[in-house]
């Protein structure tokens, strides 16, 4: 069964018809989340002991960074498997996911680097783990260009599918710069442990805000999946047929 419905969900038909049922219901929970996490982050958890307010920027930074990772990962998967079976649901998530990775790597940059301000005095360093994410940004970059260059879809999703498991690589040197490396940027959170890094207070709110982000991520990936098939399948009756209806 597992497989049939996998093999079903590669129809870009299918996926269309499939995947608009979960847009309300994705919303819903991400705005649920998105709420809930903020207000916890910023209004009941408490102050940290050594850099006060400052702090509470770890409850967006932190999310965009996990997702800048686990978004490159999933498009990677996608990658290779447009490469071996060019499936075109492959395709389109790799190009999809190349905008939304950007977006959450440059968000984590972002804030880091107004984090850095108060913590380091500085901005920005050349330091293993901002260099390492840096380049995960130009990573995406490179399948967003890709894909805006060449003007044959099947040879773009080929070529950004080859950068994308290539740049794979530099998914564990992000996350074990600060252990490889003497690193300015703190140590890696110890989450799942007897006695985890974070205080309670302040590891709930954050759980919170990366189920929103991640939430966000499937609802932005599935709307921007279905502008793009009703774009590529502009041609075919059942856009056509659609688009009738519609209007």
């Amino acid at each position: 069964m597992m497989w049939k419905f996998l093999h079903r969900l590669s129809s870009l038909k299918y996926f269309y018809e499939w995947s608009g049922k979960w847009i309300p219901w994705l919303t819903g929970l991400t705005i649920v989340l998105m709420v809930a996490g903020f207000y916890w982050g910023l209004f009941i958890a408490p102050a940290d002991y050594q850099q006060g307010e400052t702090y509470r920027i770890i409850f967006v930074h932190v999310p965009a960074a996990w997702m800048s990772m686990f978004v490159y990962v999933i498009m990677a998967i996608a990658g290779f498997t447009a490469l071996i079976w060019r499936t075109k649901v492959s395709e389109i998530v790799v190009s999809e996911c190349a905008v939304i990775g950007a977006m959450f790597t440059a968000l984590a940059l972002i804030t880091g680097m107004l984090w850095g301000k108060p913590t380091w005095g500085t901005y920005w360093q050349w330091d293993a783990r901002l260099t390492s994410e840096l380049i995960l940004l130009f990573l995406y970059l490179g399948v967003v260009a890709i894909h805006s260059a060449i003007e044959d879809s099947r040879t773009a999703s080929r070529l950004s599918g080859i950068l994308a498991v290539i740049g794979v690589i530099n998914i564990p040197i992000i996350h074990f710069s600060v252990t490889w490396w003497n690193s300015l940027h703190q140590p890696n959170m110890q989450l799942v442990s007897a006695s985890p890094s974070v205080h309670p207070s302040m590891l709930y709110p954050l759980l919170v805000m990366a189920a929103a982000f991640q939430a966000y991520f499937i609802v932005l990936l599935i709307i921007r999946m279905r502008n793009q098939i009703l774009y590529r399948e502009r041609r075919t009756n059942w856009v056509k047929q659609l688009l009738v209806e519609v209007n």
